[in-house]
């Protein structure tokens, strides 16, 4: 149910969460000393509704773990009758009595923190310091020139630095809002968990939100438990309830310690639970009300680019001073000359007001706030658009991690395969068979009768799947993937699932885990004693055995030619990529008490069945591009080594140099060893793995290689894997909750050729934003330069305070805009990653970006010396001419750079362009309002309108910068990203 609470937040909370908890509880155990001396009034309205209990008395049960409350009531079957549910059916589904329901006690969700409105935004945005300078030159400006020249001839400065401020604070504003906007619907993706009640007598899947007080909710290992409850039934049900009580240990639930509190996590085991209270008004919501939710962190990609805009506001801030100082000692100088230091008209007050602003508008074009601007922007244009491509991105960070990630270590279940199994060949009683062969139609005949019943005991009673009714009468299978294949491989021997399970009592289970690679249950049989069954990982349950079922039916001896035998049957199915599990039985001796632990050895082979789980369509190409991007894909899987090796070949994992290794021999191997056995490329399959082994791993490609490690996970076993790595990737589908709560991505159609579209959006992000760095540092260049020299040299700033700030509008927004937003092109995974240790300026992008600013500048330059001459301008009026012309040219110069910057290393600029409509806008846009500005704006922009020859020269200056930096693309620079050759394969 915390989603939203990002992990790192939440150990933060701990404390606070404490301190929330205490007070309430001591209260609460106050009242009830009080409340149970006065019996339970139920209030009328929940009365009249048709229940016995109110919302707030349900809740405190479990909120105070209350057992005399508990008792008072009338236990568990006592609260379902005041809830007007049923234990084995659950709630009604009438549509009335839902709402009626709902309207008692309230629904599954979190009061949202309130959305912050646009204004908000915008006010955030005028915060900004330069901004508030500008805000106070332009009301000065304002006041001296309608004092001195009267309105409206005075106002026109001040108003235009108004105006264009309000420009771009709107502009900031609308974008930032627009962000939190997508971030509420992530959030909203994020609660889209669905549980498994039973409401009818039927099971089915609901929405974690549709939960109301009453249902009976069936919860397995790796679920999050969805609301406060109580236990009904079930097996070895482990919990970790750190996330609410910061306690390590994990808890037993069971009927002596009932309660489940939602927020929590299903470490082991599995149950149903009844649920008494949702929303707010489970400790989880309480607490979520204490805590609000903390600000995003910022990703290290706009960290370091932070950095970046710092250093170059302070080379603009010392820039800007040494331009006011240039511009205003003529004026000071010629004051001190003429001794009237102290006498000061309103033109002087304006004259260096104009020097001032134009100095603090240096300032705010040196200092590139659109960076952060264009991350953001950037990754959220990413983000949704990986929601269309099925990946749900939980941190921000993770978009951009994944640009540079150097290995994928894959699952190999679900990830690589489809995770729809089957059973395709047993071997029973030493008989192979075929299973979907149609030509066996009577199965269960080619084996004798007592194996069949012993096999079907074992696959009904010893299984976490359930055969149910679903709403249409059918049958329906619900389990794991290996469960279902199972149970529809005993539908097949005609096997009838409810006579089965009805004959015998479940009195033990012990879960299927990765450590112990086994699933085991006790049945009490009918005519009294105890019977195990186990399943598992064939060559583990194998050497358990000491004894098997022979064709005659009677159970022999497991001789080694025997066993021997069925290991090359076990070895057989691998080769053909086929996952084995092995089914054996034993009968317990007299006097056996269900305390004990279930015994791991002396079983009778049943059987040995191969599934077989298909490689997904796509995999193998997706393979190939990850190898041809530089990325190495290693598979980490539970399955024995011959079927992982069978699969890997399949889907161009393992190659001819390539290894394959179990395990057990991984954990034996020293740090040196690991060194020899990884990097080489070596290391491709790591079988029969546990959790930690796939930690190590990660962890060691992480430190002594310094990879950028990508991990996919789906179980509950994975979390610290994937809380390791760099970007953890959980599958929506297979995944359990505490996977999916530990990633930064949620693969929602647990695909592997998603994780490679997500590693391409995290290189286009990359590669964007860097796109975006090289055209800002172009403009922050040639305007610093330009207004500089011009200062030092004639006295004047060719560019005025409004004209900049129109410049800065044009590079910073808008261009983070047009540039932020272009989609992935498949060169893209041509190249290798940038790693860990790549920078983020590369030589390719300075050289582009000094090429371009000497072009642009000597354009400046030129015009500023000849301009007049090569226009033919003169009188009183030619230097606003010029200095328009100038101003036109440079924004010119900045539109054709902005087209040039969509690649940096290809000299085809134009490919897909034509596709991008968010880039047109933005272009044709420009052009239109720079139009205005120039014809129509001249009061407020210091502009005059300009003739089409003007026009014509202005754009044809600016177009040349296109070939320009075509021809500064051929020139060769040595690129510090190749320094990492070991990584390409």
């Amino acid at each position: 149910g915390g989603g939203a609470l990002s992990s790192c937040r939440r150990a933060s909370h701990h404390e606070k969460l404490q301190v929330a908890a205490l007070p309430s509880k001591a209260t609460l155990e106050f009242e009830h000393g009080v409340s149970l001396r006065s019996a339970y009034i139920v209030p009328e309205d929940v009365q009249a509704a048709g229940f016995q209990i109110d919302a707030d008395e349900l809740a405190s049960i479990v909120e105070s773990r209350d057992t005399k409350k508990l008792t008072v009531h009338g236990q568990l079957n006592g609260i379902a009758d005041k809830l007007g549910t049923s234990l084995t059916n659950g709630i009604v589904t009438d549509k009335d009595l839902l709402n009626q329901r709902q309207d008692i006690y309230g629904v599954n969700k979190f009061a949202e923190t309130e959305i912050r409105s646009f204004w908000e935004f915008v006010w955030e945005a005028l915060e900004d310091t330069t901004l508030i300078i500008l805000s106070a030159c332009a009301i000065f400006s304002l006041v001296v020139g309608i004092t001195t020249e009267g309105w409206p001839q005075g106002a026109h400065d001040g108003v235009g630095i108004v105006a264009s401020i309000l420009l771009v604070v709107s502009v900031t504003g609308t974008s930032n809002y627009q962000q939190s906007l997508q971030f509420r619907d992530l959030d909203k993706e994020k609660r889209k968990i669905l549980v498994q009640v039973t409401r009818n007598g039927l099971r089915q899947r609901v929405l974690i939100d549709d939960l109301l007080p009453g249902d009976a909710v069936h919860l397995a290992v790796g679920d999050q438990v969805p609301a406060d409850g109580l236990f009904i039934s079930g097996f070895s049900v482990l919990v970790d309830e750190s996330s609410l009580t910061g306690e390590s240990e994990p808890v037993f639930v069971n009927e002596d310690n009932p309660y489940l509190l939602s927020g929590t996590k299903v470490l082991d085991g599995s149950c149903k639970m009844l649920v008494t209270a949702v929303g707010m008004r489970t400790q989880w919501g309480k607490l979520m009300a204490v805590l609000t939710d903390g600000g995003d962190d910022e990703t290290p990609l706009q960290t370091r680019l932070n950095g970046v805009a710092n250093t170059i506001g302070k080379i603009g801030l010392f820039f800007a001073v040494l331009t006011f100082i240039v511009l205003s000692q003529g004026i000071i100088g010629q004051k001190y000359l003429d001794g009237l230091l102290l006498s000061w008209s309103g033109d002087d007050v304006l004259e260096i007001l104009d020097h001032f602003a134009v100095a603090v508008t240096i300032v705010v074009v040196a200092v590139p706030e659109g960076l952060p601007l264009a991350v953001t922007l950037s990754l959220a244009f990413a983000m949704k658009k990986m929601m269309n491509d099925k990946a749900l991105v939980r941190q921000l960070a993770a978009c951009e991690t994944m640009g540079s990630a150097t290995v994928i270590c894959s699952d190999k279940t679900g990830t690589l395969t489809t995770n729809r199994m089957t059973v395709v060949k047993a071997c029973i009683c030493g008989n192979t068979i075929q299973v979907n062969n149609p030509q066996t139609p009577n199965m269960s005949s080619n084996f004798p009768e007592v194996a069949v019943e012993t096999l079907l005991e074992s696959i009904f009673n010893n299984t976490s799947g359930e055969v149910v009714t679903n709403q249409d009468g059918k049958y329906q299978i619900l389990g794991t993937p290996t469960e279902t294949a199972l149970l529809e491989f005993a539908l097949l021997l005609d096997g009838d699932c409810k006579e089965k399970q009805q004959g015998s009592k479940i009195v033990k289970v012990e879960p299927f885990n990765s450590t112990k690679k086994r699933m085991s249950t006790i049945l009490e049989l009918p005519g009294g004693g105890y019977r195990a069954h186990c399943k598992g990982a064939s060559e583990i349950v194998l050497a358990a055995c000491d004894k098997f079922i022979d064709e005659r039916g009677c159970i022999v001896p497991l001789d080694d030619k025997t066993s021997s035998k069925l290991n090359d049957i076990i070895k057989a199915f691998s080769s053909e990529a086929l996952r084995t599990l092995c089914l054996a039985y034993r009968e317990m001796e007299e006097g056996f008490s269900t305390q004990e632990q279930i015994p791991l050895q002396g079983y009778t082979c049943i059987g040995i069945v191969g599934i077989k789980d298909p490689v997904r369509p796509g995999v193998r190409q997706s393979v190939a591009t990850c190898r041809s991007a530089g990325i190495s894909v290693r598979m980490i899987t539970g399955d024995n080594i011959d079927t992982a090796k069978a699969i890997a070949r399949e889907c161009g994992i393992l190659t001819k140099d390539g290894i394959a290794i179990e395990g057990a021999e991984f954990r034996e191997k020293s740090a040196e060893e690991l060194h020899d056995l990884i990097p080489k490329m070596q290391l491709k399959v790591l079988a029969r793995s546990s959790p930690l082994d796939k930690h190590t791993l990660v962890k060691h490609l992480r430190t002594a290689f310094n990879e950028v490690v990508a991990v996919t996970g789906d179980g509950t076993n994975d979390a610290p894997a994937l809380r390791e790595a760099d970007i953890g990737l959980a599958m929506g589908i297979a995944g359990t909750e505490v996977a999916k709560e530990s990633a930064d991505v949620v693969i929602l159609d647990d695909n592997f050729s998603t994780i490679v579209t997500v590693a391409k959006w995290g290189r286009s992000v990359y590669v964007n934003i860097q796109k975006f760095v090289q055209f800002q540092l172009t403009v922050n260049v040639v305007a610093l330069l330009v207004n500089f020299t011009s200062a030092c040299f004639t006295g004047d700033a060719p560019l005025t305070a409004v004209q900049l700030l129109w410049v800065n509008m044009i590079m910073d927004t808008l261009g983070a805009l047009a540039l932020a937003t272009e989609p992935p092109n498949n060169n893209l995974m041509k190249k290798a990653p940038v790693g860990r240790k790549g920078k983020f300026i590369t030589n390719v992008m300075w050289r582009n970006i000094v090429g371009q600013s000497l072009y642009q500048f000597a354009v400046m330059w030129y015009l500023q010396t000849q301009g007049k001459h090569l226009f033919g301008l003169e009188g009183y009026h030619a230097d606003i001419v010029l200095n328009t012309i100038i101003f036109n040219t440079f924004v010119f110069c900045q539109v054709f750079n902005e087209v040039s910057s969509r690649e940096m290393e290809d000299i085809n600029v134009l490919r897909g362009m034509a596709g991008n409509s968010i880039f047109l806008g933005v272009l044709t846009g420009t052009i239109f309002f720079q139009f205005i500005l120039v014809q129509f704006l001249g009061d407020f922009a210091n502009t005059t309108p300009l003739t089409q020859q003007q026009w014509l020269i202005s754009i044809l200056f600016g177009f040349l910068g296109m070939p320009i930096a075509a021809a500064i693309k051929l020139i060769a620079v040595e690129p510090h990203e190749k320094a990492d050759t070991r990584r390409t394969p």
